[in-house]
Protein backbone atom coordinates (compact mmCIF):
# COMPACT_ATOMS: atom_id res chain seq x y z
CA UNK A 1 0.00 0.00 0.00
CA UNK A 2 1.23 3.41 -0.80
CA UNK A 3 2.02 5.80 2.29
CA UNK A 4 -0.71 7.83 1.38
CA UNK A 5 -3.11 5.00 2.53
CA UNK A 6 -1.37 4.68 5.93
CA UNK A 7 -2.86 7.83 7.38
CA UNK A 8 -3.30 7.83 11.06
CA UNK A 9 -7.30 7.39 10.77
CA UNK A 10 -6.69 4.87 8.00
CA UNK A 11 -4.59 3.00 10.48
CA UNK A 12 -6.64 3.60 13.70
CA UNK A 13 -9.55 1.94 11.19
CA UNK A 14 -7.87 -0.97 10.47
CA UNK A 15 -6.99 -1.82 14.07
CA UNK A 16 -10.74 -1.30 14.54
CA UNK A 17 -11.94 -3.76 11.93
CA UNK A 18 -8.59 -6.40 13.23
CA UNK A 19 -10.63 -6.44 16.46
CA UNK A 20 -13.89 -6.70 15.17
CA UNK A 21 -13.43 -9.38 12.86
CA UNK A 22 -10.40 -11.50 15.09
CA UNK A 23 -8.15 -10.92 11.85
CA UNK A 24 -6.49 -8.00 9.94
CA UNK A 25 -8.19 -6.94 7.07
CA UNK A 26 -4.94 -5.61 5.18
CA UNK A 27 -4.82 -8.89 2.69
CA UNK A 28 -7.98 -8.34 0.64
CA UNK A 29 -7.36 -4.68 0.79
CA UNK A 30 -4.54 -5.04 -1.26
CA UNK A 31 -5.70 -4.35 -4.86
CA UNK A 32 -5.33 -7.35 -7.20
CA UNK A 33 -3.79 -7.27 -10.69
CA UNK A 34 -5.85 -5.28 -13.18
CA UNK A 35 -7.11 -3.54 -10.74
CA UNK A 36 -7.27 0.40 -11.41
CA UNK A 37 -5.24 2.84 -9.58
CA UNK A 38 -8.32 4.19 -7.59
CA UNK A 39 -9.20 1.10 -6.19
CA UNK A 40 -7.10 1.58 -2.86
CA UNK A 41 -8.84 5.03 -3.05
CA UNK A 42 -12.29 2.90 -2.94
CA UNK A 43 -10.78 0.79 -0.07
CA UNK A 44 -9.01 3.40 1.82
CA UNK A 45 -12.81 5.82 1.65
CA UNK A 46 -14.80 2.16 2.74
CA UNK A 47 -12.41 1.64 5.43
CA UNK A 48 -12.60 4.71 7.13
CA UNK A 49 -15.99 5.32 6.72
CA UNK A 50 -16.90 2.14 8.32
CA UNK A 51 -14.52 0.98 10.42
CA UNK A 52 -13.00 4.93 11.67
CA UNK A 53 -16.38 6.60 11.35
CA UNK A 54 -19.66 4.45 12.19
CA UNK A 55 -17.80 1.63 14.45
CA UNK A 56 -16.52 3.25 16.69
CA UNK A 57 -19.55 5.22 17.65
CA UNK A 58 -20.46 3.72 21.08
CA UNK A 59 -22.13 5.48 23.12
CA UNK A 60 -25.73 5.38 21.98
CA UNK A 61 -25.43 2.01 20.29
CA UNK A 62 -22.72 -0.67 21.73
CA UNK A 63 -20.61 -2.99 19.19
CA UNK A 64 -22.49 -5.88 20.21
CA UNK A 65 -25.83 -4.26 19.60
CA UNK A 66 -24.36 -2.81 16.53
CA UNK A 67 -23.24 -6.30 14.91
CA UNK A 68 -26.20 -7.77 15.57
CA UNK A 69 -27.98 -5.05 13.50
CA UNK A 70 -25.18 -5.19 11.15
CA UNK A 71 -26.35 -9.18 10.57
CA UNK A 72 -29.84 -8.24 9.81
CA UNK A 73 -28.98 -5.52 7.39
CA UNK A 74 -26.26 -7.64 5.07
CA UNK A 75 -29.04 -10.54 5.28
CA UNK A 76 -32.11 -8.41 4.36
CA UNK A 77 -30.47 -6.77 1.55
CA UNK A 78 -28.92 -10.18 0.32
CA UNK A 79 -24.81 -9.36 0.38
CA UNK A 80 -23.76 -12.61 1.28
CA UNK A 81 -20.16 -12.14 0.85
CA UNK A 82 -20.25 -8.99 3.43
CA UNK A 83 -22.85 -11.15 5.66
CA UNK A 84 -20.05 -13.51 6.29
CA UNK A 85 -18.10 -10.57 7.77
CA UNK A 86 -20.49 -9.21 9.82
CA UNK A 87 -21.72 -12.49 11.04
CA UNK A 88 -17.89 -12.88 12.31
CA UNK A 89 -18.14 -9.38 13.84
CA UNK A 90 -21.35 -10.58 15.78
CA UNK A 91 -19.77 -13.59 16.98
CA UNK A 92 -16.63 -12.10 18.26
CA UNK A 93 -18.59 -9.24 19.64
CA UNK A 94 -20.62 -11.40 21.90
CA UNK A 95 -23.57 -12.04 19.99
CA UNK A 96 -25.04 -15.75 20.17
CA UNK A 97 -25.98 -18.34 17.63
CA UNK A 98 -29.28 -18.18 19.28
CA UNK A 99 -29.55 -14.31 18.69
CA UNK A 100 -28.54 -14.70 15.39
CA UNK A 101 -31.33 -17.04 14.61
CA UNK A 102 -33.88 -14.93 16.27
CA UNK A 103 -32.50 -12.31 13.97
CA UNK A 104 -33.92 -14.35 11.16
CA UNK A 105 -36.54 -15.66 12.47
CA UNK A 106 -37.62 -11.66 12.34
CA UNK A 107 -35.94 -11.29 8.64
CA UNK A 108 -37.79 -13.74 7.64
CA UNK A 109 -41.27 -12.04 8.52
CA UNK A 110 -40.32 -8.84 7.23
CA UNK A 111 -37.70 -9.66 4.41
CA UNK A 112 -39.13 -12.87 2.97
CA UNK A 113 -38.38 -16.02 3.53
CA UNK A 114 -36.38 -16.57 -0.20
CA UNK A 115 -34.13 -13.73 1.46
CA UNK A 116 -33.83 -15.20 4.84
CA UNK A 117 -33.06 -18.92 3.69
CA UNK A 118 -30.27 -17.68 1.60
CA UNK A 119 -28.77 -15.57 3.81
CA UNK A 120 -28.85 -18.10 6.88
CA UNK A 121 -27.11 -20.31 4.57
CA UNK A 122 -24.29 -18.10 5.21
CA UNK A 123 -24.83 -17.87 8.86
CA UNK A 124 -24.63 -21.53 8.93
CA UNK A 125 -21.37 -21.97 7.38
CA UNK A 126 -19.83 -19.29 10.07
CA UNK A 127 -21.42 -21.35 12.60
CA UNK A 128 -19.56 -24.98 11.66
CA UNK A 129 -16.15 -22.22 11.31
CA UNK A 130 -16.46 -20.67 14.54
CA UNK A 131 -16.40 -24.19 15.92
CA UNK A 132 -19.99 -25.30 15.12
CA UNK A 133 -21.25 -22.92 18.12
Amino acid sequence: MTDTVREPGYEAALDTAARLLGRRLEPILEPDPGEPANAADFMRLATLHTFGDAWPRTDVLDTRTRALVSVTIAATLGTLEPLRGQLRIALNNGVTPEEIVEAFVHIEAYAGAARAFDSYRVAREVFQEAGGA
